[in-house]
């Protein structure tokens, strides 16, 4: 069902992609780390050695900071080994890449191997991953590469094949043939992406299903589920998706704790097949497929390995549910006690194809960058009406309704996925996952940003079930053909998440230097208690003078400062509104709406900037800075309109008049 977004960051991410000419696609993924596999494979079969990664070195760091760090006891006897150091004739997959190749060592991160086991099901998505060609014979240079989408790119890991062993075991994942790596190797590569070894402990299956595909995640709680669930997820493992599950623990301590029915509690799990079969009384049952990461520990109720129920089964269809007795951790059980058993699936689309009915349906996919900014733009969830207003806002148009909907409910269907990046990265620097949600309001027309009063007096028309710590929320919505803005936030105000790996600015800066001229005068206000200042300082009389001089003397005469005055005394009178407590400073979201009563109209990056460059430790901005910041605003607005001659709001300009552009706002 189609939809057309807006927002403050959608044209800019549109020609960044533009720009790029297919940078971050499978056929041109991203080089982590500037890493060319290519080159740096090339000068090693040149030059005769095996390739050690600096980036990713073979020490403590690379395996973790806390548990797996200096001062663990853990890690003293770990020794780096390559493949060929380990075992005679070590190859990277043997007969074929398969979800036994797939056991967890000591490092809690079921959660990866769950949905590594699900990708060996699509040998077409296996490889688009784990690239083929690659061995430790022909070719071999002590290098091998994996690809992973990474928050809207493709990106190509480099790593050296030296892993983790203590008295000659592989520490972490490993395969059940002790000479195959293939699934070692992807994990170290996993791990280098997100800094180490230690930062993949815990997590969700989606996550990684997700980096495996660029797919669109959606959870189902059982006790929630919909009545057609069985036709869900086989419909779903039809089209290449990929599915994991999980039995919630209560108590933390019990995490990974075995309950008497062989199932593990706060582990996660595989679906590998869903099947119905007949029995000899023309009887039929729905059965699950299901994997244990660990490679052992399998459920012994009905239709596990060795259960009475396979005695009902013909031999056709033993051989069609491929049944084998193996403590292998893989095993059969009825959908019924998957459902009873279970608490919670995670489906991973490839596309976010309608899974309810047997059509395939077009959708329009769309991808918004933003950010949370202390002071700004982290306003923090519907509790907070004060400062929820001032999240980033997206548009979001509704076209048509659904074609034929089974339920009879008319609207049209879309699918929000909300994420925040890199908190698993930064966990080494004490960063936790932001409790995320989001609210959709329904709006006509207004392409400004939507003030505090609109959501005061509005009620959202949907929103996410919860607010919850995870890397992604994800829900799907139905909802009557119009115009909707989405506000993602974070449920306190003031939680920081930015859109790069450091949370840094993109394509924007202040312009600093020194003052031009000389000041022939002393500007001062009149004594005013409710400004709680002293004066303009140096740096503001400069920016005054720079603004108001049109001559270029580096003075200001009569006119030119009376021109001047009026405008201090203008936005004196805006500053004075917002100081409503008489404090001699107004908060960083007031700034917001006293900037656009000055009459600049910013996008969210602006506001963002504005916020870090003169906001104070406390988020406040006080008079002397509040007219420094106008000053130069005005300054950039008067410099573009020169340059704009054609009023169309867009300009070329060359090296020269950029330095005079940048000259207008020192």
């Amino acid at each position: 069902m189609p939809y057309t977004p807006s927002g403050f960051f959608c044209d800019r991410l549109i020609r960044e992609r533009e720009r790029r000419d297919g940078e971050g696609s499978l056929n041109k993924p991203l080089r982590f780390n500037s890493q060319d596999f290519g080159v740096l494979r090339q000068e090693c079969l040149g030059g005769k050695t095996l390739f050690e990664d600096e980036s990713f070195p073979a020490t403590v760091e690379s395996l973790g900071f806390k548990e797996l760090g200096h001062k663990s006891n853990k890690v003293k006897n770990i020794v780096w080994k390559r493949p060929k150091e380990i075992c005679e004739n070590p190859q990277f997959i043997v007969g074929g890449a398969s979800r036994t190749d797939i056991c967890q060592g000591d490092l809690g991160d079921c959660w990866l191997l769950a949905a590594i086991a699900c990708l060996t099901l699509n040998e077409k998505l296996l490889y688009r991953v784990v690239p083929q060609e690659q061995s430790f014979s022909e070719g071999y240079g002590g290098i091998f590469h994996f690809q992973f989408w990474r928050y809207g790119d493709w990106v190509d890991v480099v790593i050296d094949d030296r892993i983790p062993t203590f008295n000659n075991q592989l520490v972490f994942t490993k395969s059940a043939e002790r000479n195959e790596f293939w699934s070692a190797l992807l994990e170290k590569a996993y791990a280098k992406l997100h800094g180490s070894y230690e930062a993949l402990k815990g997590g969700n299956t989606t996550e990684a299903m997700e980096d495996f595909t660029g797919g669109v995640t959606e959870f189902y709680e059982m006790k929630e589920a919909p009545k057609e669930l069985y036709k869900i997820m086989k419909k779903a493992l039809e089209r290449g998706s990929l599915m994991g599950c999980s039995i919630d623990s209560l108590v933390p301590a019990r995490f990974e704790t075995r309950t008497v029915t062989g199932l593990v509690k706060g582990h996660a799990y595989s679906v590998t097949a869903v099947e119905e079969v007949k029995l000899h009384k023309e009887a039929k049952v729905r059965l699950v497929r299901l994997r244990n990461p660990w490679g052992q520990v399998e459920w012994n109720g009905p239709w596990s390995d060795n259960s009475k129920e396979w005695a009902t089964l013909s031999k056709s269809e033993k051989e069609k549910l491929q049944h084998q007795s193996a403590e292998d951790g893989e095993f059969w059980m009825s959908f019924e006690d998957f459902k009873k058993n279970y608490t919670k699936i995670e489906i991973c689309n490839l596309t976010p194809d309608a899974l309810e009915d047997d059509k395939i349906h077009k959708w329009t996919v769309s991808v918004n960058e933003g950010r949370w900014v202390r002071g700004c733009s982290a306003g923090g969830c519907r509790n907070y009406p004060d400062t929820f207003w001032t999240n980033p806002q997206y548009r979001l148009r509704l076209l048509e309704e659904d074609d034929d909907p089974e339920d009879n409910e008319v609207g049209c269907t879309f699918v929000v996925a909300l994420m925040q990046k890199n908190r698993r990265k930064e966990r080494k620097m004490g960063a936790n996952l932001f409790t995320i949600g989001f609210a959709i309001y329904e709006m006509h027309g207004n392409k400004q940003h939507m003030q505090k009063d609109f959501f005061l007096f509005s009620s959202s028309k949907a929103r996410c079930k919860s607010y919850i710590n995870l890397r992604e929320v994800t829900q799907r919505f139905r909802l009557t053909p119009g115009e909707y803005v989405i506000v993602p936030s974070t449920y306190e105000p003031h939680q920081e998440v930015g859109e790069g790996d450091q949370g840094g600015l993109q394509g924007a800066s202040w312009a600093r230097g020194e003052g031009m001229g000389s000041i022939t005068f002393c500007l001062c206000l009149p004594p005013d208690k409710d400004l709680n200042t002293e004066g303009f300082s140096l740096e503001s009389c400069r920016s005054m003078i720079a603004l108001m001089d049109m001559d270029g003397t580096g003075r200001l005469n009569l006119q030119e400062f009376r021109h001047l005055w009026n405008k201090i005394k203008q936005w004196q009178g805006i500053f004075k509104h917002y100081n409503a407590d008489q404090s001699g400073s107004i908060n960083s979201y007031e700034m917001r709406n006293a900037v656009n009563d000055a009459g600049f109209r910013l996008n969210n990056q602006l506001y963002d900037i504005i916020t870090m460059r003169y906001a104070n430790e406390n988020m406040n901005i006080d008079f002397d800075s509040f007219i420094s910041c106008l000053v130069r605003l005005e300054a950039m607005f008067r410099a573009f309109q020169a340059f704009d001659q054609d009023g169309d709001g867009t300009i070329r300009l060359s090296v020269l008049e950029v330095r005079a552009t940048t000259a207008c706002q020192l």
